[in-house]
C-alpha cells in the first residue's frame, strides 16, 4: 500500500499467487492452473472489491485466461482484470527508465552516456517471449535514450559488451532463443558476477534480496534502481549508503506497472480507451510528481530516498485515515 501511497494513485495493495514454477509447466498446464485458481477466488475479485494484475511470473497471457474463467461467473467484465491499456506491458519498464532519468536530472546527469547493467528474471515471460518483461523493456527504453547497456542476465546466463550490446538484436535473438545465451554480440560471463559488473548504474529487475552483505562491497555502481520487489536487504542497504551508493528505492522505481493498471481500471469502467501516446505522458506525469514528493520529504526529514518514499507514502495513508475519523476513534478505544 505504502508504493501505491506515493504513486498517489486510490488503490489498496496485496500480493498472492500460486507456489509454483511456472518455467517447469507447459502452457496448457498454466493455464489449467490459472482457471481453477480463479475459480476458486472469484467471488473475492471484483471492478470495486480487488482488482488482480500481473506480477511476478505472470503476464497478459495469464490475464486473459483471469477475464475469462471470471466471465463465466460474473458476465463479460474487463476491469476486474485490468485488461487492456496500450502501454501496459511496457509500463514497469517504462516507469524505471522515468524514475531513472529524474535521479540522473537530480544530479546533473542524463541516461545518454551512462553504462548500466541490468538482472532480469522472469521465468513466465521467458517461457512466452524469451527476456524478462520489466528488464526487458527498461533495457530497449534506456537504449534509446542513449544509455550503454554492458551487461545483462536471465535465467539462462549472463553477457557482457564493454563497448554496449545492441538491444534490439538481443531482443530479436532471445524471442527465437528463450534467453540471452549464445547471442553471439556479447561474451559470456559469470551469472553470479552480473551485479558486481563493472558499471555506473545497476538495475537488478529480478529478485528479492540478490544485493546482501555478501556482495555489497562489492558493488562499483554509483546508483542502483530498484526495479525488482525488495532487491537490497538491510545489511546491504547500510553498506552501500556509507560507500555513497545512491539506490532508488523499489516502493517508487518500479511503480510504473500499478500505475497504468489504475489507468487500464479507469478505461474499462469508462469504456473509452487512450491512445498509447497519452498512456505514456500520464506516466511520466505521475512518476516525475513521485520524485519530486519524495524529494521533498527527503529535505524536510534529511533522510534518504528510501526512508523518503516511506514516509511519504505512510504519511499520506496516516492523513487519509485521520480525515475519515478513524484515527480519532483508533486514538479513544486505546487503553
Amino acid at each position: 500500500m505504502t508504493s501505491i501511497s506515493v504513486a498517489k494513485i486510490p488503490y489498496g495493495g496485496a500480493k498472492g499467487g500460486i507456489g509454483c514454477d511456472p518455467s517447469k509447466l507447459s502452457v496448457s498446464e498454466l493455464e489449467r492452473l490459472t482457471r481453477v485458481f480463479t475459480q476458486k477466488i472469484h467471488d473475492l475479485i471484483g471492478i470495486h472489491t480487488d482488482v488482480p494484475a500481473p506480477d511476478m511470473g505472470t503476464g497478459p497471457q495469464t490475464m486473459a485466461w483471469i477475464l475469462d474463467e471470471y466471465s463465466k461467473f460474473h458476465g463479460y467484465s474487463p476491469a476486474v482484470d485490468l485488461g487492456g491499456s496500450l502501454g501496459r506491458d511496457a509500463a514497469t519498464g517504462r516507469g524505471v527508465m522515468f524514475g531513472t532519468e529524474a535521479l540522473l536530472n537530480e544530479h546533473g546527469k542524463s541516461i545518454s552516456g551512462q553504462r548500466f547493467v541490468i538482472q532480469v528474471n522472469d521465468r513466465v515471460y521467458m517461457l512466452f517471449l524469451g527476456f524478462g518483461n520489466v528488464g526487458s523493456w527498461a533495457a530497449k527504453l534506456i537504449s534509446e535514450q542513449g544509455g550503454k547497456i554492458v551487461a545483462v542476465s536471465d535465467i539462462t546466463g549472463a553477457i557482457k559488451n564493454k563497448d554496449g550490446i545492441d538491444i534490439e538484436s538481443l531482443l530479436n535473438y532471445t524471442k527465437e532463443h528463450r534467453g540471452v545465451k549464445g547471442f553471439d554480440g556479447a561474451h559470456p560471463i559469470d551469472a553470479n558476477s552480473i551485479l558486481v559488473e563493472d558499471c555506473d548504474i545497476l538495475i537488478p529487475a529480478a529478485l528479492g534480496g540478490v544485493i546482501n552483505r555478501e556482495n555489497a562491497n562489492e558493488i562499483k555502481a554509483k546508483f542502483i534502481i530498484e526495479a525488482a520487489n525488495h532487491p537490497t536487504d538491510p545489511d546491504a542497504d547500510e553498506i552501500l549508503s556509507k560507500k555513497g551508493v545512491v539506490i532508488l528505492p523499489d516502493i517508487y522505481a518500479n511503480g510504473g506497472g500499478v500505475t497504468v493498471s489504475y489507468f487500464e481500471w479507469v478505461q474499462n469502467i469508462q469504456g473509452f480507451m487512450w491512445e498509447e501516446e497519452k498512456v505514456n505522458d500520464e506516466l511520466k506525469t505521475y512518476m516525475n510528481r513521485g520524485f519530486k514528493d519524495m524529494k521533498e520529504m527527503c529535505k524536510t526529514h534529511s533522510c534518504d530516498l528510501r526512508m523518503g518514499a516511506f514516509t511519504l507514502g505512510v504519511n499520506r495513508v496516516a492523513r487519509a485515515t485521520v480525515l475519515r475519523g478513524w484515527g480519532l476513534r483508533f486514538s479513544m478505544e486505546s487503553p
